[in-house]
């Protein structure tokens, strides 16, 4: 099995987009690229303008050539209505866009699907489980959306093709909770990407008591599963600290033997945390043609 982060926060945009490719089939979990409206009360700068139109066309040329498209819930940094043209002819497994679902995922939901319904198939993927090829895509039950129902749920994705298993966990913001560890632990997967605590707004969104609780569901995921490449990043990425934040889980992954790494790190590319950087980036306002790209 080969797992490629196709775009991620740590790369210099909002996504999880990632390609798997088991045997003769391909899978594309959360084709969806965005950027953060404000930070430090800033707009996106024109270098992270260019960030995302370029992920966006790597994220469509890659998912056209899949054999089947994931969206394990509807923000946009995980899904894009407006532009849904490579999506035609896959098999689209989403998140039930009426059940489990707080109001705004509601409505995007059925817009989204709306424009998608006629050219794909579609089949809603809450707790079940689809073979492809002898690969098997199997589904949690939803569940929050970080640490409560406010901002609705989504479903983690397990790949297993009978040799190898990869598990990607969508947005837990964490997991602090135990109910979204549940299935990371019965997955017991070998590569495991985490979206990671929202540290960047700890004390304000995010409480010092999920950070704590999510640094010790990591722990216990290392220690109770067979991980060997546990991957943070997404909403965690968006901290420049975000290794000293983390540092008990990256202790206890080296005493374990566990690669504890973002995912650019695992793509074998430089991290190029834009958002992070972006009071950085009007300051010495860096030309939007920097190679830094």
């Amino acid at each position: 099995m080969e797992v490629i982060p196709i775009a991620f926060d740590s790369m210099g945009v909002r996504s999880m987009a990632t390609l798997v490719k088991a045997g003769n089939f391909s899978l594309f979990i959360d084709p969806g690229v965005a950027l953060g409206p404000k930070r430090y009360g800033l707009p996106p700068h024109p270098i992270e303008l260019e960030a995302e139109r370029r992920f966006w066309e790597k994220v469509k040329e890659e998912a056209s050539k899949c054999d089947a498209v994931v969206i394990t819930h509807y923000h946009y940094d995980h899904h894009n209505p407006r532009d849904v043209n490579f999506l035609k002819g896959k098999t689209l497994l989403t998140k039930h866009p009426t059940q489990k679902i707080n109001q705004s995922q509601r409505e995007r939901a059925a817009f989204f699907l709306s424009k998608v319904k006629d050219a794909c198939k579609v089949e809603y993927a809450d707790g079940k489980e689809f073979e492809f090829e002898g690969v098997c895509v199997k589904f949690s039950e939803p569940v929050f959306h970080g640490t409560s129902s406010r901002l609705g749920y989504v479903v983690e994705v397990l790949v297993d093709d009978g040799k190898e298993k990869f598990l990607h966990t969508s947005d837990v913001e964490g997991p602090s909770l135990k109910h979204q560890l549940e299935f990371m632990i019965e997955s017991s997967a070998e590569t495991v990407f985490v979206d990671g605590p929202m540290t960047y707004m700890l004390g304000y969104r995010y409480s010092q008591a999920s950070l704590e609780a999510s640094i010790n569901n990591l722990i216990e995921l290392i220690e109770r599963t067979n991980v060997i490449d546990l991957v943070l990043d997404h909403h965690l990425t968006r901290d420049l600290k975000w290794r000293e934040t983390m540092s008990p889980v990256f202790q206890r992954g080296e005493e374990s033997g566990v690669n504890v790494c973002s995912a650019a790190e695992y793509a074998g590319v430089e991290e190029n945390l834009l958002e992070a950087r972006r009071k950085e980036l009007y300051e010495k306002g860096f030309d939007f043609r920097s190679p830094t790209l």
